[in-house]
């Protein structure tokens, strides 16, 4: 994986996923939207995998560095 592609899911895993995630469920309170427990979760878990397989990718990077 290269650098600029690593940088780019990280911020998409830290930053945008989370707000995401956030603003959904925020606005389906408000609003009534459907599904919002099932669109949280389902991002959540998008997030927490890639989130597992940068840290791995990582480690592997520490590691032959």
């Amino acid at each position: 994986m290269s650098n600029k592609t690593y940088d780019i899911l990280k911020y998409i895993a830290q930053i945008v996923l989370p707000a995401i995630g956030t603003l959904y469920f925020a606005l389906a309170s408000i609003w009534g939207l459907p599904y919002g427990e099932q669109v949280v979760g389902t991002i959540t878990a998008i997030d927490t995998f890639l989130g597992t397989i940068l840290m791995i990718s990582n480690a592997k990077y520490k590691k032959e560095n």
